[in-house]
């Protein structure tokens, strides 16, 4: 990015993620204020099965990405990558992996 970009971007990320944290904490300030149980059995046990596979499909994402790397470099010459693109695919795969199964998990209905 140019440099006179950089900070407007950077100002503006920060921004987003205060207001997400906020939105996130009223939310769970009105649930408690209601009564509603932040996390009961059901929920523990869906956040549980959402995190394991996660965890699976992230660690054969990384495990992909690391061999298309070595491959890459040794047999079709490919440039070497910079770190951040990788961790930030992988950070991005773990998290929205998760957040997918949790919602599938929660609308499937009964879990074994």
């Amino acid at each position: 990015m140019t440099d006179i970009a950089w900070p407007i971007v950077s100002v503006g990320i920060a921004t987003i993620i205060v207001l997400i944290g906020i939105l996130v904490g009223w939310k769970v300030l009105k649930d408690r204020k209601s009564g509603y149980p932040f996390a009961d059995e059901r929920t523990q046990k869906i956040n549980g099965k959402a995190a394991y596979y996660a965890l699976l499909i992230g660690e054969y994402f990384i495990i992909a990405l690391l061999l298309m790397l070595i491959l890459g470099r040794e047999f079709f010459a490919m440039s070497e990558l910079e770190a951040g693109y990788p961790l930030i695919a992988a950070s991005l795969v773990f998290s929205l992996t998760f957040l997918a199964l949790r919602w599938y998990f929660d609308k499937k209905g009964e879990l074994q």
